[in-house]
């Protein structure tokens, strides 16, 4: 959604929407959101780090609670227990993929 703003000139509180025209090239999204071995790669060991958190059970499906790397996949973490904690979606959502 593109928020409107006001304008610099005269005349005060009346507001300028602004457009967009260029098209999306959505073949293009598909193919480069989904299919990089890299991103499958680290989805799995997301997924497996959550299962494996599930069987111990200090996490569960829609408790608003989320498996944290300490040092993220991407940086060259791990599965291991020792980088595994339990943060609140907010908290890991913040943190992003940054070492602590």
């Amino acid at each position: 959604m593109i928020k409107p703003r006001k304008s610099g000139g005269k005349s005060k509180g009346k507001l300028k929407a602004r457009t967009k025209t260029r098209q999306r090239d959505y073949k293009k999204e598909y193919r480069e959101y989904h299919g990089k071995p890299e991103q499958i790669k680290r989805r799995d060991a997301r997924n497996k780090a959550r299962r494996m958190m599930e069987k111990e059970g200090r996490v569960r499906k829609g408790d608003g609670r989320e498996v944290d790397h300490k040092v993220p996949l991407s940086k060259g973490g791990s599965n291991s227990r020792r980088n595994l904690r339990i943060v609140t979606r907010r908290t890991n959502r913040r943190k992003g993929a940054k070492r602590r």
